[in-house]
């Protein structure tokens, strides 16, 4: 396709030149048939205005488009008489076409001229009839143009208009939309529930809302006219005039603060303050705007929640969380800073809860917690309640070695006056620990631990006093609480023992039977005696299961002394029992158990009490030792001389055995013996033999003193003399040693 069609003075050759490709000199069908002539100039026309047509129609669619435009063309060059409004109508048809392109009307004039009379002049090929079509063209080309700028200009002036009339509405509906907005705006500007403020670059307040004015107390003039500089609070921080600073100067776009402020009658209000920096078109910093959230009521609350959470609800003081706050304060303190802390316990307390009620406890608590706090006055001193009647003081300084003491004894003589409850006078009385040192050496726990462990080392040594911390005591008391812990799985991985020491007959030297003592083999402290886990099982609990796997060995190694040397003799063992396993009610059923399962005699096995342990017996609990008794056990009063009891309660007491304490024997060790204690010792032997008991003494460590006691007539004896405490297999060998 030629990219320009032929001008108006192109000559007839050119357009058969162009006519040409399409149907060669042999074919005549298509010259001489009409509509096959009419198409062809159909497909030129389409070939030469398709590249400059704006459409979205393909080129075969666009020739189909001007196929109807062609024949009313060929009709308008044969109708008679001739009249030019088709030319015009398909000038028109162009522009409708968006044939708009100025090129396209040069194109199809080209085309018109070169191939309308080729292809649509008919038979009529005389000089005359051709020049009357070539007339009759021109006429055409020129009604077309004139039909082509007509539909033109009516469609641009249309088209003028529609956008005159869309800008029109467009410009209308923009200050519509922008009066809404400016409605909108103020709407929420003055219904908004947070204060809002304009100003400018300079401070000054151009604009507020109703809810900032009625922040500020509700005066207009209050507001307006003012500077923001002059809003200025003590509790400001120089971070939210450095952030403004740079907001006013451009060098940021917003901050966020909290902020308080001086309302109209001087009391503050509490904010969240945004702050946003106002561009104008160029970009040019021009405005401030400021929200404001009123926070007054949500920062008391939060205050109040904090000082629960923070305080004693009874007593008022502060509570274990803010001493631990302050503590660690204290601990992290720096060079230099030292530190004191008295922990108090009240002695007594639950007697007054048990015989006044809690009532009476509670006035008791807040009493103290008022004398405590006259105490501790001073710069760095505080006072809190850790729970119960429990109470910590600190003090802090350079110096709180003396401090602390002083302290401490301000706290005990503040509580040496009696406190008057339901018309009672209560002695109030406090055992106190102290730990002092110097910041940035322990933590807050590590501290807490060692006074409370001083606390109770006062407590033991018998109260209203203080005590100061000491590093060995600390690590013995930690020593029993792994122990103390370690018991339950101890007892379940067997690291019990048993060892075993004999009992001597005095009058011919033979073992007469074998104490059990327990051992511990603990992994990391090796091997521990009854003195360092005893008492912590006792208070525990755990001595009754414990108790009960010693009296199960030891009557299992007795039966197995019978069964393997009994030409040695019968063995008798001593299995002791302590105040708890006393009160349990299945000591009788216990015994009488072990005893069926080892197949051993009830007159084999002695049970040991300790005298403070029935000191003041009442019948309910010598019921079960009268039981064992009656079978045949045979029951020892050990430790006798040591606690004070009266001798004519032994006639009450189902013991069969007196043990002597060692410390009424120590001076027989040396020879001559004590006068006095040879008397004693003569005369609780005639009492007891007057009493049908055996005399046992304990600690034998000299051949003076086995002697010694032989001569008083005690009975049998026990002690390093004649052997250690060991494995169960030595007693045979002391057995045919022979001990005296």
């Amino acid at each position: 396709m030629p990219s320009q069609a032929p001008g108006p003075g192109s000559g007839r050759a050119a357009g058969r030149a162009a006519a040409a490709p399409a149907s060669g000199p042999g074919d005549r069908s298509d010259r001489d048939d009409p509509d096959g002539r009419l198409g062809r100039f159909a497909t030129i026309w389409s070939r030469a205005i398709f590249p400059v047509t704006a459409t979205s129609m393909t080129r075969p669619e666009v020739e189909r488009h001007l196929l109807p435009l062609a024949r009313k063309l060929s009709e308008a060059l044969h109708r008679r008489p001739f009249d030019t409004a088709p030319g015009y109508e398909v000038g028109a048809a162009l522009v409708a076409a968006h044939c708009t392109d100025p090129d396209a009307l040069v194109r199809t004039l080209g085309v018109v001229d070169s191939y309308l009379v080729l292809y649509c002049a008919g038979e009529d090929h005389s000089p005359a009839g051709a020049e009357e079509h070539r007339a009759r063209c021109a006429r055409l080309q020129h009604a077309i143009a004139a039909g082509y700028a007509k539909a033109l200009r009516e469609r641009t002036l249309a088209e003028q208009e529609a956008l005159a009339r869309s800008s029109l509405l467009a410009a209308s509906e923009a200050q519509r939309v922008l009066h809404a907005t400016e409605t909108r705006l103020r709407a929420v500007f003055e219904g908004a529930a947070i204060g809002i403020g304009i100003a400018d670059l300079d401070g000054n307040v151009l604009e507020v809302n109703e809810a900032l004015m009625r922040m500020f107390g509700g005066l207009d003039q209050y507001m307006r006219g003012r500077k923001v500089s002059e809003w200025v609070h003590p509790e400001d921080t120089p971070h939210v005039w450095k952030l403004y600073g740079e907001l006013v100067r451009g060098e940021r776009e917003s901050y966020r603060v909290e902020k308080p402020y001086y309302r109209t009658d001087g009391t503050v209000l509490w904010t969240n303050l945004t702050v946003s920096l106002l561009r104008d078109a160029d970009g040019r910093p021009q405005y401030q705007l400021a929200l404001m959230e009123d926070t007054t009521e949500r920062r008391l609350l939060n205050l109040r929640l904090r000082y629960e959470a923070t305080h004693d609800a009874l007593t008022g003081l502060p509570n274990r969380t803010l001493f631990f706050e302050r503590l660690e304060k204290a601990l992290s303190a720096g060079d230099g800073m030292r530190f004191g802390l008295c922990y108090l316990d009240l002695d007594g307390f639950k007697a007054v809860n048990d015989s006044l009620g809690h009532s009476a406890g509670d006035r008791l608590l807040v009493e103290v917690a008022d004398r405590l706090q006259s105490c501790a006055t001073a710069p760095g001193e505080m006072v809190a309640r850790l729970g119960g009647d429990e109470f910590v003081a600190l003090t802090t300084g350079p110096d709180t070695r003396q401090e602390v003491d002083e302290l401490a004894a301000r706290i005990l003589n503040a509580l040496a006056s009696p406190i008057r409850i339901e018309g009672r006078d209560l002695t109030v009385r406090g055992s106190i620990g102290i730990v002092e040192g110097p910041a940035g050496e322990r933590g807050p726990a590590e501290v807490l631990r060692s006074a409370d462990i001083t606390m109770y080392r006062a407590k033991s040594a018998g109260g209203n006093r203080f005590e100061t911390a000491d590093a060995e005591a600390d690590a013995r008391a930690i020593t029993r609480h792994g122990l103390t812990n370690a018991l339950p799985a101890a007892l379940e991985r067997g690291e019990f023992f048993i060892e075993y020491q004999p009992l001597v007959h005095l009058g011919d030297g033979s073992v007469h039977g074998a104490e059990a003592l327990v051992r511990w083999c603990h992994p990391q402290h090796g091997v521990l005696g009854p003195d360092r886990f005893i008492p912590l099982a006792e208070h525990t609990g755990l001595i009754v299961p414990l108790g009960r796997w010693v009296l199960e060995e030891s009557v299992r190694q007795a039966r197995f002394w019978q069964e393997r040397h009994s030409d040695g003799g019968p063995l008798r063992i001593n299995v002791n029992l302590s105040p708890m396993q006393l009160h349990h009610p299945g000591l009788v059923s216990d015994t009488v158990d072990v005893l069926e399962r080892a197949g051993l005699e009830p007159g084999a096995l002695c049970l040991e009490v300790t005298e403070s342990a029935l000191i003041g017996a009442d019948d309910d609990l010598l019921k079960p030792l009268r039981q064992l008794a009656e079978m045949g056990v045979d029951i020892a009063l050990d430790d006798f001389g040591t606690g004070y009891s009266n001798l004519a309660n032994l006639r009450r007491l189902p013991v069969s055995v007196l043990k002597l304490d060692r410390s009424f024997t120590q001076s027989m060790q040396q020879h001559p013996a004590d006068t006095v204690d040879v008397k004693i010792v003569e005369g609780i032997v005639s009492l007891a033999h007057s009493l049908s008991l055996a005399v046992t003494v304990e600690g034998v460590e000299t051949g003076a003193q086995a002697a010694q006691l032989r001569e008083l007539g005690c009975d049998t004896a026990q002690g390093w003399y004649y052997a250690r405490p060991g494995a169960p297999d030595r007693i045979h060998s002391l057995l045919l040693a022979d001990a005296v």
